[in-house]
């Protein structure tokens, strides 16, 4: 006997015709699987919110090398949190720029708080947090 459980949805035919052209340009083969990426979208999240649960996910920074201080900076900050820090990898992007990116794992408050001392240090261009699950309670 199958797992699955079949279930019917009312929704207004404009809805369902905005939904079936996303997930259409997407990719998806069928709206059971959109739906389903859906609910797990929205579990994430929920993870997130529950200090309690671990996740996974990355914190992506832009910056300027050439200011003064800020390399090291962003080392005493990933230094003093290396609880949550799995790996970190550097990339120059060209002579100013460069490109670095954490993966993280842990609590979501704590990696939120870490993603929010890196993103607003004066220097980093752009800096953002992915989060995401370490799919334990995904299927």
């Amino acid at each position: 006997m199958s797992d699955v459980i079949r279930f019917g949805v009312s929704l207004s035919q404009k809805l369902l015709e905005s939904f079936d052209r996303v997930i259409t340009k997407k990719g998806y083969t069928s709206r059971s699987e959109a739906i389903r990426d859906l609910i797990r979208k929205h579990l994430v999240e929920l993870e997130w919110e529950d200090e309690t649960k671990e996740t996974v996910g990355t914190i992506t920074l832009i910056y300027g090398h050439e200011i003064k201080e800020l390399c090291d900076k962003l080392n005493h900050i990933q230094h003093y949190h290396l609880g949550p820090i799995i790996s970190t990898t550097h990339i120059h992007l060209n002579e100013r720029n460069c490109l670095e990116v954490l993966i993280v794992k842990g609590k979501g408050k704590e990696i939120k708080d870490l993603a929010n001392k890196l993103i607003s240090i004066k220097g980093v261009k752009h800096g953002k947090l992915t989060m995401t699950t370490t799919g334990k309670e995904l299927n």
